[in-house]
């Protein structure tokens, strides 16, 4: 059951069919680069290996996903830290879940604070953490962000392995710009607006929840958009500045 929340025909939808896994048009990326990547698996995904989501290690006991994928008990999720191909289970660690918060602001309506911290059973000790971007300003256009996941490729990359992919900040006029994404709740103080308007490279299902990256800091994570690397359709991210007083009390 891969997932992001994907807008079709002005309505929100949660994909979970068995898409292939990974970004659309990126590269593959190593865990040593990106140790704080994390794979969110569950026990009810249609995937041998597991995948669901993606996360950022922000603590070396807490990560940080997308709300829309906290649609399980918290008891079928689990943690994967350093393993880029989810295939491999000889490498890396695993982790159970053993508390979800989900901002309290999230709706499925309009997902905006589509934002969640789980408290891993395990802390990953001595892994690299993502400080969480809580400056506003860090979002403006013409900044370079890298979204990274385990998420569908269409093609693009090889499957079951982390891809990365630089998704420029398009700034929120962009997206407002988009009659379908301003009905479905796209908001500058709360989303960042980020891709190709011609296409080509953007997140996609199985990426939702994995982290935008910019300056070595957690700007944002994979939110929403109208199906994956389509002209004129830049992917939607929940900003971390936007919910930073509720998810740095989650954090500490």
């Amino acid at each position: 059951m891969f997932k992001r929340a994907v807008l079709l025909v002005g309505v929100l939808l949660v994909v979970t069919a068995g898409a292939k896994p990974v970004v659309v048009g990126g590269t593959v990326a190593s865990t040593t680069e990106a140790p704080w990547a994390i794979a969110l698996n569950n026990t009810q995904s249609v995937s041998s290996s597991g995948r669901y989501c993606g996360a950022a290690l922000v603590a070396p006991d807490k990560i940080v996903t997308a709300a829309h994928c906290m649609d399980e008990a918290v008891s079928t999720y689990y943690a994967v830290q350093g393993r880029a191909n989810l295939e491999d289970d000889s490498v890396g660690q695993v982790s159970a879940i053993s508390k979800a918060w989900v901002h309290p602001g999230y709706n499925t309506k309009d997902h905006r604070y589509d934002v969640a911290v789980l408290t891993l059973a395990t802390p990953f000790v001595g892994v690299p953490v993502l400080p969480l971007e809580t400056r506003a300003r860090a979002d403006r256009r013409g900044a370079v962000p890298t979204v990274y996941g385990w998420g569908d490729t269409q093609g693009t990359g090889p499957d079951e392995t982390l891809q990365k992919a630089a998704v420029p900040d398009l700034g929120d006029q962009a997206c407002l710009a988009v009659k379908s994404y301003v009905s479905n709740g796209y908001a500058a103080a709360t989303n960042v607006c980020a891709g190709y308007l011609a296409g080509g490279t953007d997140a996609c299902q199985g990426d939702s929840g994995g982290p935008l990256v910019l300056n070595g800091r957690l700007l944002g994570v994979v939110s929403w958009g109208q199906g994956c690397a389509q002209p004129g359709k830049p992917g939607v991210y929940t900003e971390i500045a936007g919910a930073a007083k509720a998810l740095l009390q989650q954090v500490r």
